[in-house]
């Protein structure tokens, strides 16, 4: 009986088995039906990054239907992607999806999860079509080097070689720059740091309110234009919630310039001014002041939390407003409205790791996504140097670029 050999030769490899090179290979095969394609994954899982995301439960996309609104959520790659989305954006992935017999539904917030709310789903559906396309998949298979032909490329790997006519790499972010060495020969790379992160208080003195949320604050870096507004959560660490983690990503490179260690400022009371507080609590003074100030929350803050803001500008438990000394209640608005927090160090948001830099975008066609150094290879994912927000912006990076990119490769067959 022969041994059927294991095929060497593809028509396209994808590099990376995440959700990037999965949906890219799967794009190529239904645009071209035919083609020899191969997934190379240099681990032993598959779509890892889909299987935590959103909690387990896969933040698809996110409900933001207009190109030129949905590419502002994107610190970094915004001008590309503003001109791709109209090729494909996240009505395309839900379509698609749907297309698939995996159904989506909109939270209130914007983000799109599969209605089984587990991440399984999307992975199965990612693997059945992979299936049925016959796309070959290998594990364990990391690409040392990739070496232009005649005929296309050869990829080194650790045992063997491959060769493919085209080449998708969509190996997802690298937490350092040495990981990207393989690379570097064929394409310009931007150093990488990290994105989405909580900060660290070097002085906790909010520790033992972990688990307290303001639902509307202010949080600002001193000293930078840089601030955003929303939900903030206490932790036993330091700060985190929405905004913080979409402030790490607006400032990231701000931020590790300042290696990590910079004051938040944080206004509790969100949008409202100095000004209207400063008024506001004078107003109680005249018409509420038989109330104990530190047993009369305002501006919806939690009482734990009202109460550690009073114990900072000295307030005894028995003192009224009416009582109230003008310096007592300086030092209150102060912070109600600049509540400072020594930051020392960061840490990743749960554990979705992301990444500014990589592979250089002005490297890039950004019309095709192939590179300009390197014609046949192609790029898609996080392994650009593109991020976006938390809420499914950097998986709608990830299916738009693997969809520019698989449109292009589909044309050269």
């Amino acid at each position: 009986m022969e041994i059927a050999k294991e095929n060497t030769s593809f028509d396209l490899v994808v590099v990376g088995g995440g959700a990037a090179g999965f949906f890219g290979a799967i794009v190529v095969a239904e645009m071209n039906s035919g083609l020899s394609i191969l997934i190379l994954e240099k681990t032993t899982k598959l779509l890892s990054k889909v299987k935590i995301s959103g909690g387990g439960r896969c933040n698809v996309t996110h409900h933001s239907f207009e190109p030129a609104r949905l590419s502002k959520h994107y610190p970094r790659g915004a001008k590309e992607l503003k001109a791709l989305f109209p090729e494909f954006q996240a009505k395309d992935i839900v379509a698609w999806f749907e297309s698939k017999r995996v159904k989506l539904k909109t939270e209130e917030d914007g983000r799109i999860f599969p209605v089984s709310n587990n991440s399984q789903t999307i992975i199965d559906c990612f693997l059945q079509e992979a299936a049925q396309h016959q796309i070959e998949i290998r594990l364990q298979a990391e690409v040392r080097k990739i070496t232009q032909t005649d005929k296309g490329f050869s990829l080194e790997l650790d045992d063997k070689r491959i060769s493919a006519q085209k080449i998708l790499i969509a190996t997802g972010g690298y937490p350092s720059v040495e990981s990207y060495q393989w690379l570097k020969p064929l394409q310009p790379i931007i150093n990488p740091i990290p994105s989405l992160f909580t900060f660290n208080d070097a002085n906790l003195k909010f520790k033992d309110l972990m688990g307290v949320a303001v639902a509307h604050a202010e949080i600002k870096i001193a000293g930078s234009k840089f601030s955003e507004i929303g939900p903030v959560l206490l932790t036993h660490w330091g700060l985190s919630g929405p905004a913080v983690i979409k402030l790490s990503a607006w400032a990231a490179e701000y931020l590790h310039d300042k290696k990590y260690e910079f004051t938040a400022l944080v206004n509790w009371t969100g949008s409202v001014s100095e000004e209207e507080i400063r008024k506001n609590l004078q107003e109680l003074n005249i018409h509420h002041g038989k109330q104990k100030v530190i047993s009369n929350p305002r501006y919806k803050i939690p009482s734990r939390l009202w109460t550690r803001l009073c114990e900072l500008a000295e307030i005894e438990e028995t003192r009224t407003w009416a009582e109230l000394p003008r310096k007592n209640m300086n030092r209150l608005i102060e912070f109600l409205v600049r509540c400072p927090f020594e930051i020392k160090g960061k840490t990743t948001f749960k554990e979705e790791f992301v990444t500014c830099g990589g592979v250089d975008l002005k490297s890039i066609d950004p019309e095709t996504m192939e590179s300009k150094a390197t014609k046949g290879i192609y790029f898609a994912g996080e392994v650009l140097n593109i991020d976006g927000e938390t809420g499914g912006f950097n998986f709608q990076a990830a299916w738009t670029t693997a969809y520019v990119a698989a449109s292009a490769i589909s044309k050269c067959f």
